[in-house]
């Protein structure tokens, strides 16, 4: 994604979960005959936002931040311990914009981000985020490009594919206690410097945000 597209996302994000983003009949996948009179705006929960910052803040899979449960986030250390992802067992370096997320988010649930039922994770993000993409103007964004986002910022930025596969996970620890030194390596500083340039980009014109209709 291009600095102008991650603007235009993170004030479709901030709208989203404030006053609400205007309502698109093709993105929202509601019925004509549920076709709102006055056009009102739609508005989502913060766990819904949220859990489209982290996957972009994180570089993590999308399962990977759905199913997230608190017991696996120290914020202490700065980590997720993953115990089980698509490559495995897996630590996840977390930057100070993925750390502000988690802070602020409510512990309502086992999990970050739950869905209706609070003793279930949240299904997908398919109906939001198509709705939420559609209003920043990034239609042929998928989820998944987030992730490649993330990577794309760190070796722009120049930090070696080394450090990159790692942030990503692409080498997963096979206990928490190995990755603990991780804590004040090039790995943390890369994350934090990847955190804050996506952070800023989501913030570009931010007195510009989309209006409310």
């Amino acid at each position: 994604m291009t600095e102008e597209e991650l603007s235009a996302l993170g004030s479709a994000l901030r709208l989203a979960e404030t006053r609400g983003i205007p309502w698109i009949k093709s993105a929202t996948g509601t019925a004509s005959k549920h076709t709102p009179k006055s056009n009102p705006n739609v508005a989502y929960p913060t766990s819904v936002t949220n859990a489209i910052r982290l996957l972009l803040f994180t570089g993590c899979r999308l399962r990977e931040i759905l199913n997230l449960k608190w017991k696996e986030v120290d914020l202490q250390r700065g980590f997720l311990f993953l115990p089980d992802s698509k490559t495995g067992q897996k630590a996840v370096v977390l930057n100070a914009a993925a750390i502000s997320i988690l802070c602020g988010s409510p512990r309502e649930s086992d999990y970050v981000i739950p869905g209706d039922n609070p003793n279930h994770p949240r299904h997908d993000l398919k109906r939001p985020w198509k709705h939420i993409r559609a209003v920043a103007g990034i239609e042929d964004v998928r989820l998944h490009d987030l992730r490649h986002t993330h990577a794309s910022v760190g070796a722009a930025a120049g930090f070696g594919l080394q450090i990159v596969g790692k942030l990503l996970g692409h080498s997963s620890p096979q206990t928490t206690q190995r990755y603990a030194h991780l804590a004040d390596t090039p790995v943390r500083r890369a994350s934090n410097a990847i955190g804050s340039m996506l952070e800023m980009a989501l913030a570009e014109n931010k007195k510009d945000d989309f209006s409310s209709g």
